[in-house]
């Protein structure tokens, strides 16, 4: 068995990939054959291994990776088409092709209805036709390798992918869990400033009224039709005197229904993602 490599690679570019070798096994028990061959593809720049019987081919095969295998019929120990049956059993990859002076028709037949066999080709041999042939099959293997490789790829793609798509499911539970949080806690503050003593007004970010508790609404006289309003004109009393100090939380004085008031006004998303602010309303002993 030679497991010699008749031909130096030339030195790669690092700067491009390197493309993988391509393996070609020859079986023939005449050493002669052999020696023939290897001289005839040499040109061709394969990776040549070469065994002497069926036997050795295995043995070959089980510790290099081959493309394509070229195999004599008539050998001691294992017919040609038994050794390239086991090949297709063993190595489904690689491209089977028998070289042989004996046209044994029906085991030949048999083997290329198994698939065993790609080609069958007689000896003696035209160079050229024979270089094609092995050309052919190296193509096919290169198209069988793609197809492989662009699968794999196919599938770490819908893996990612569906990866992708568990973490999306993932965080929109969260956040859909997250605004149901939200929304029980709004509820509760809601609830909560409603039940207040203390007169209360919640403004959004452009100082319309969006919450007015009850407390509010019974020192207005339109309680809460002042809801949608904007606060500055609606309720002017409250901002008259708080002009540089309303977004700074400034607080005054001012008479609401005769009695004096003093007004705060707190800016909310300082603690929060809360926007606007809260009016809040403290009566004070002496009259207005």
């Amino acid at each position: 068995m030679d497991l010699h490599d008749e031909h130096a690679l030339p030195a790669s570019d690092p700067a491009r990939p390197v493309a993988p070798p391509r393996t070609l096994l020859l079986v023939d028990d005449e050493q002669n054959i052999l020696a023939s061959l290897k001289r005839l593809l040499r040109r061709d720049q394969y990776h040549i291994l070469t065994a002497g019987s069926g036997q050795e081919g295995l043995e070959v095969l089980a510790s290099h990776a081959v493309d394509v295998i070229v195999s004599d019929q008539r050998m001691p120990g294992m017919l040609g088409a038994d050794f390239l049956r086991k090949a297709k059993l063993l190595y489904p990859q690689t491209i089977r092709i028998m070289l042989s002076g004996y046209t044994e028709l029906q085991a030949v037949t048999d083997a290329v209805n198994e698939g065993a066999i790609f080609k069958f080709l007689t000896k003696p041999w035209e160079d050229h036709q024979l270089r094609e042939h092995i050309a052919e099959a190296f193509r096919l293997k290169g198209i069988d390798d793609d197809n492989v490789r662009l699968n794999v790829q196919l599938r770490e793609a819908n893996l990612a992918l569906a990866a992708a798509n568990a973490s999306m499911q993932a965080l929109v539970r969260q956040q859909r869990h997250q605004i149901s949080r939200d929304e029980v806690s709004l509820g509760i503050a809601r609830e909560l400033l409603q039940f207040l003593p203390l007169p209360v007004i919640g403004l959004d970010e452009d100082g319309m009224i969006a919450f007015i508790n009850a407390a509010a609404a019974s020192l207005f006289e339109r309680g809460a039709a002042l809801l949608g309003n904007e606060a500055a004109l609606v309720l002017p009393q409250l901002f008259d005197d708080l002009a540089g100090t309303r977004d700074a939380g400034g607080q005054h004085l001012a008479p609401i229904n005769g009695q004096p008031y003093a007004v705060a006004i707190h800016s909310m998303g300082v603690h929060s993602q809360s926007r606007g602010s809260l009016v809040t309303l403290t009566r004070q002993g002496a009259p207005a």
